[in-house]
């Protein structure tokens, strides 16, 4: 699919003040102006991001009131209970406020809803279990802001709530002990963006600095709220670029039980970054929710090392992996065949499909799998105890949730996001679903939308690609949204001679430039455009990385596109 090329701009006043304080390229420069990155003090900051540079968590709204009713709980010998919902950021904030408040108060236990039983967030069966089994309190992690009628519920049981989310509130906020979600309006903590697990974090960082407990108490599961803020793909800036660096660095030298397991059983042996995380151990910790209980995966992470059923418990995960890769594959090939059978489908801009007997745990891969196929609004729907129920994945700049709003007469539930979302619906009520998204969607997206965009952050010429320059790119990292790895293009460059196909599906380049030395590259899925390499000079935008060989390690470029 032909994308198309958007070339980042920059403030040229401000690159060339930071240019003449930090004496490195100019490009640099820019990469950095950028990202909110202007002064030499801030460039310092980003490029040695300190644990003693977050947030106090007390800044946080109810921080207090959540921290004094914990404390209450343990002085009185209450029963409390972490509960979190079922994909990695849920399971990994239960495993990091379990696993921190166990070490010194045992009356404490964990639940994660079932998908398939419970569905998403907390549930009546959740507060039930919680009422038979005497909790007093439960602290509800990456779910619970628009739980206002649950937590009414668990009232009315004599059960406490302290929610700890990072979605967007609905109008009114839910009558709980504390709420802490700094996207509420009336919460002034400085950094937005936290995954679940961040909260959760912030929560157990909170009572250890009240009660006199070292920091490396809370900082031990850093590795944990790494994998979270990777797999939840949130922005990778501020307090999360911080607690991703330093969860980075103890995941690849000293992860928790569960993940160094996992990490031996996927093969892992090179040093991890954020894409790992997010392609490797991501998967395998939320299989555990799409093909049985995410309690497999809570179980994993919070296993200590006298737990000698930890490896079985990775090598159970990483079946599970296995198997949710087998219903991914199959059912988007059976969704494209759907597609490309249907002319009017074809032709849509948007995509809604249903078919009762495709598994609930993989719908939302699948949805990813056909936005990236046709690039369009994409909804997937399976049936699941006589209700249908479905996973939505959006394009760039185009508002989901605002479109799945619009037709919220035919749902019986729905929430997410600008980019995800899932919902709920009768089962005669899939056809107008269908065609009232379909209506909105064309009624609002523009041609621009339709196609996929590549990010250009500058442009730079074949000799500017030097160890030099390419160091302070790697400590740029960890990347990730807002913070992705930078994209350059270089124009006029030619084949010289040696550019192939390799594996029929790709393209090894070998380009140079005028005089310049020739630079190797790779671009995987571009062979279609060979043509183009081999006829005339063209364009060609890359990431700059290593190419390690019998012991040589080269610079090369990962090409995105050719034009």
């Amino acid at each position: 699919m032909q994308k198309r090329w958007v070339v980042k701009q920059a403030d040229n006043e401000k690159v060339q003040a930071l240019q003449e304080a930090l004496k490195v390229h100019p490009i640099l420069c820019k990469l950095l102006v950028q990202r909110g990155i202007e002064t030499y003090e801030e460039a310092r900051a980003f490029f040695r991001p300190g644990l003693d540079a977050l947030h106090d968590p007390f800044l946080m709204k109810d921080m207090d009131k959540a921290i004094n009713r914990i404390a209450t709980a343990i002085a009185n010998n209450e029963r409390l209970l972490i509960y979190g919902d079922y994909d990695v950021d849920g399971t990994t904030a239960v495993a990091t406020v379990y696993s921190f408040f166990k070490e010194f108060y045992p009356n404490i236990d964990y639940y994660v809803p079932n998908r398939y039983t419970e569905g998403y967030g907390i549930s009546t069966k959740g507060i039930d279990y919680a009422a038979e089994h005497n909790f007093a309190l439960i602290i509800a992690l990456d779910c619970g802001i628009k739980s206002n009628d649950k937590v009414d519920y668990a009232t009315q049981k004599g059960i406490d709530f302290i929610i700890c989310d990072h979605h967007n509130p609905g109008p009114e906020i839910p009558a709980a002990v504390a709420v802490l979600d700094p996207k509420r309006s009336d919460c002034n903590y400085p950094y937005k963006e936290l995954s679940g697990c961040g909260i959760g974090f912030k929560l157990i960082q909170a009572f250890s600095m009240q009660n006199g407990i070292p920091p490396e108490k809370a900082f031990q599961y850093l590795d944990l709220l790494c994998l979270s803020i990777g797999a939840d793909i949130v922005p990778i800036t501020g307090e999360n670029r911080i607690l991703a660096f330093h969860g980075l660095q103890k995941l690849n030298t000293n992860p928790v039980t569960g993940l160094r397991h996992l990490k031996e059983i996927a093969g892992v042996q090179k040093v991890m970054d954020i894409t790992d995380v997010v392609f490797i151990l991501g998967p395998r910790i939320n299989a555990a929710g799409r093909i049985d209980d995410a309690k497999h995966a809570v179980k994993l992470l919070i296993a200590e090392d006298i737990d000698y059923g930890a490896e079985a418990n990775a090598l159970q995960l990483n079946k599970y992996n296995t198997e949710r890769k087998g219903l991914d594959r199959s059912i988007t090939a059976h969704a494209l065949e759907i597609i490309g059978a249907d002319e009017k489908l074809m032709n849509r801009k948007s995509t809604v499909l249903f078919n009762p007997g495709w598994h609930k745990g993989v719908i939302g891969i699948v949805a990813s799998r056909l936005t990236d196929t046709y690039y369009r609004p994409t909804i997937v729907l399976t049936e699941s105890d006589g209700k249908v129920t479905g996973s939505a994945r959006s394009v760039k700049n185009f508002d989901l949730y605002e479109a799945i709003y619009e037709c919220k007469d035919l749902l019986i539930q729905f929430g997410g996001h600008k980019f995800a979302a899932g919902m709920t619906l009768q089962p005669e009520n899939v056809e107008a679903f269908s065609l009232k998204f379909e209506e909105v969607v064309t009624g609002r997206i523009t041609e621009d939308q339709l196609v996929p965009e590549l990010e250009i952050d500058a442009e730079i010429e074949l000799e500017d690609i030097t160890p030099k320059f390419y160091s302070i790119i790697t400590q740029m990292a960890p990347f990730g949204p807002e913070n992705m790895k930078p994209v350059f293009v270089t124009r006029g460059v030619t084949d010289n001679g040696w550019s192939k196909i390799v594996k029929e599906d790709h393209i090894k380049f070998s380009v140079k430039k005028s005089r310049s030395a020739v630079i190797d590259g790779i671009g995987f899925g571009l062979a279609p455009k060979f043509s183009l390499v081999k006829s005339s000079p063209f364009d060609i935008a890359y990431q700059i990385d290593e190419n390690e060989w019998q012991g040589n390690v080269r610079l090369q470029m990962m090409v995105k596109d050719v034009c």
